[in-house]
């Protein structure tokens, strides 16, 4: 398993105007807990897609949410990945408020394609040899 954190502030223009995080800005938060996650590995999305021209389209995305983020409020994405990527790869969001309590859960499901054919792949070997070493057993 393998888990990552980065924090973020709540910024004006991402509220409603209760002050709460605008509902449909949290697929922002979880990419930006996705695109660190990649960048804590060595990568980037940006690599991903120039050099070795594979593309992450998202399948699906679950989101449920337990209470409001607040403007102004740092927050915790906490993104973790449960099983090494084969055909898929499904990152697990968690977001946590500035007390440590949760805000917002969900996952999201990418699958893997070749910039050139358009076609489906599995899981490239160079993210796989990143993340090895965090999936094997003791």
């Amino acid at each position: 398993m393998y888990t990552h954190e980065h924090t973020k502030r709540v910024r004006y223009g991402e509220t409603d105007q209760m002050g709460y995080l605008y509902y449909g800005n949290y697929a922002q938060y979880y990419e930006i807990g996705r695109a660190e996650m990649i960048r804590s590995l060595g990568l980037s999305y940006r690599e991903m897609e120039t050099e070795h021209r594979i593309l992450m389209p998202v399948m699906s995305l679950q989101c449920r949410y337990v209470r409001p983020a607040l403007y102004d409020e740092l927050i915790t994405i906490r993104t973790t990945l449960r099983h090494l990527p084969e055909k898929t790869i499904t990152f697990y969001m968690e977001l946590y408020n500035e007390k440590g309590k949760l805000v917002n859960g969900g996952q999201v499901k990418l699958c893997f394609l070749d910039a050139n054919s358009q076609q489906v792949i599995p899981a490239p070997a160079f993210l796989l040899e990143k993340l090895q070493p965090y999936f094997e057993k003791n």
